[in-house]
């Protein structure tokens, strides 16, 4: 293989697994029984994504880039669950009882088996698959090329959300990660 024809791919790998460490460590210290909840500061209630909804909507961009790249997604293609509670239009809610949200294991676990799939997949891409035009009709006019979408979606996506995960952090007493 001609490391050559990978450029981009690589260029896209090298920010996803920044993002990937990054989420890493945000995760420590972070306990299951807050995993799902609103961050308080001085007793007021802030209602800003958790932690499980970040990771969760994260969770179901990879497929997506996995697919569009012809490749096979099944095994990290999002549940029906999943797909409702953490889309772009889904309400982040507090999880008081624990009920609503898929478990903090499982959360995870997606996230990161989607993430190192997409990784994975970009790395073997050949430059030409980026080349192509967006095929999301809605998101075309912003990124227009494929390159363009998924260096969003693996890069800027995560890290945008990684500033909640940060700031969730410190207004829980976790400090920086």
């Amino acid at each position: 293989m001609n490391h050559l024809n990978h450029v981009i791919g690589n260029v896209i790998a090298a920010s996803a697994r920044l993002g990937l460490g990054y989420a890493e460590r945000m995760l420590t210290d972070v306990r299951p029984d807050q995993f799902a909840r609103f961050a308080t500061a001085d007793g007021q209630v802030v209602e800003s994504n958790h932690p499980c909804f970040i990771l969760g909507h994260l969770s179901l961009y990879p497929e997506r880039v996995v697919t569009e790249l012809g490749k096979d997604a099944s095994a990290i293609r999002p549940s029906e669950t999943f797909s409702k509670v953490f889309s772009k239009d889904a309400k982040c809610v507090d999880d008081v009882d624990g009920t609503l949200y898929p478990s903090m294991d499982e959360v995870v676990a997606a996230f990161r088996s989607g993430y190192e799939k997409a990784i994975e997949t970009v790395e073997q891409a050949v430059d030409d698959s980026f080349l192509v035009e967006n095929p999301n009709e809605a998101m075309r006019a912003k990124f227009p090329s494929m390159a363009s979408a998924h260096a969003f979606y693996l890069g800027g996506h995560i890290m945008l959300h990684m500033g909640q995960f940060s700031a969730w952090r410190r207004m829980m007493g976790l400090g920086p990660a």
